[in-house]
């Protein structure tokens, strides 16, 4: 039973009555006179609170699914009222490691009403998790009291990586296919054959087939010419490293720089699946410490979710030489190798440099370093004191570090994309699209 703020303005104005009988009558009688009314207000608030036991509203939590980390996932409560309105209060017990948004739930729902109430969760750490019971204050007929109580709603929920954006990814690259495969085939673009077709006005003539067209017999409503169309090579090879070191255990936009970089990998693989290439992820920090080898089709995916959404980043320095080479030992054709990682600065890197230069010119290195915002935004403030001042320079030296490092990896023959953590994986997937159309791997 908690009292709802009438009470609290009833007992003020019960003071107030009392101080002014004090004052022109008896003092005795306005003691007496406020605690009869307090006594009485206090026992109607009780009544008020035990009528609602026989007029409870049932809630019910609807099965929660697999949840994505740093997205808003909606969860959904289904209220009943009985033969009575009600004005609830509702706080569902959700983990700690959960936002929720709104945090406790209102509603004012009439007698003999079913309502979908909803709010939304943000995880901010991947693994399972255990909803508790569901708190329901629900307020009396006369306005006096909250009567509180709890519905066992035990559940376990499993947070994945971002599952959200991997079917917008999915559903985007499916209605994509078609068109750029027509597109693509349309300018000639791709090394693998397609089909013949008539020539027409805006065809590149080197892409003409003179003996098919020699062979051919024609009409005077066709073109005389008969040209090769071609399409982007499939079954190309994929291979993604996630680093699990240092580093990616800092937290970035409220979630560690690992679940970026898997967010990112987890993506790349969803368009290379759709894209038809063979697609690998492995994960390393001292070691590799989980090898899925490169398979096509977009049933892959679902064994990298399994198997990567457990992994957590350790507090060891990653070993670049010793994961590039048991890659390459592993893998003998040529592959595009997306290493996922950050470096701070030239010389504290040189393990990185040396092993994307490895990798070049047989393989295609491609480094993609997880940039903290942060630094960003304080190389660029301007700053009104002098430890802001030191802070600043600070962090526009490790930038221009950055862009030394991040400038040898380009002279190695590498790929770079350096790009803020929460950012990366639009940018890294679209980086990847324009690979396949141009044919660079």
């Amino acid at each position: 039973m908690i009292p709802t703020w009438r009470v609290y303005g009833l007992l003020l104005g019960a003071i107030a009555i009392a101080a002014l009988i004090a004052a022109f009558g008896d003092l005795r009688t306005s003691i007496i006179t406020v605690i009869a009314f307090d006594v009485v207000v206090l026992a109607l608030m009780a009544i008020d609170s035990w009528r609602v036991r026989s007029q409870r509203v049932t809630v019910a939590r609807q099965p929660l699914r697999r949840l994505s980390i740093g997205r808003d996932n909606t969860v959904h409560l289904t209220v009943q009222t009985g033969k009575q309105p009600a004005e609830l209060q509702i706080r569902d017990g959700y983990p700690e490691v959960v936002a929720a948004t709104p945090p406790i739930l209102t509603a004012r729902l009439p007698a003999h009403h079913s309502e979908e109430l909803t709010y939304s969760v943000r995880p901010s750490q991947r693994g399972e998790f255990l909803w508790g019971a569901i708190q329901v204050r629900q307020r009396g007929p006369w306005g006096l009291a909250w009567h509180d109580w709890t519905t066992p709603q035990p559940q376990t929920v499993a947070v994945y990586p971002d599952l959200l954006g991997l079917r917008s990814l999915s559903l985007k690259l499916t209605l994509q296919s078609a068109g750029s495969i027509r597109q693509s085939r349309r300018f000639g673009m791709g090394t693998e054959f397609a089909e013949l077709r008539n020539y027409s006005q805006g065809d590149d003539p080197r892409l003409i087939d003179w003996k098919a067209t020699a062979r051919r017999a024609h009409t005077q409503d066709q073109s005389p010419f008969l040209v090769r169309v071609l399409e982007p090579e499939q079954e190309q090879t994929l291979l993604i490293l996630l680093d699990r070191g240092r580093l990616m255990t800092a937290q970035v936009q409220g979630l560690q720089r690992f679940d970026w970089g898997l967010n990112a990998a987890l993506s790349l693989a969803t368009a290379g699946l759709h894209r038809g290439d063979r697609v690998g992820i492995a994960v390393f920090d001292r070691e590799i410490t989980t090898w899925i080898p490169p398979e096509r089709g977009i049933e892959q995916l679902p064994r990298f979710i399994e198997r990567l959404t457990p992994l957590q980043p350790v507090l060891l320095e990653p070993d670049y030489l010793s994961a590039v080479t048991t890659i390459v030992s592993r893998q003998n054709r040529r592959a595009l190798v997306v290493l996922l990682t950050d470096l701070v600065d030239q010389t504290t890197s040189g393990e990185l440099l040396a092993a994307m230069g490895r990798l070049a010119p047989r393989y295609l290195p491609f480094c993609v370093a997880l940039r903290d915002p942060r630094m960003d935004e304080q190389a660029h403030t301007t700053t009104q004191s002098i430890e802001a001042a030191y802070a600043r320079a600070v962090a526009l030296d490790l930038l221009a570090q950055r862009q030394v490092a991040l400038a040898s990896l380009k002279q190695r023959g590498g790929l770079v994309l350096d790009a803020p953590a929460h950012q990366v994986t639009d940018q890294l997937v679209e980086q990847y699209l324009r690979l396949k159309a141009r044919n660079q791997l």
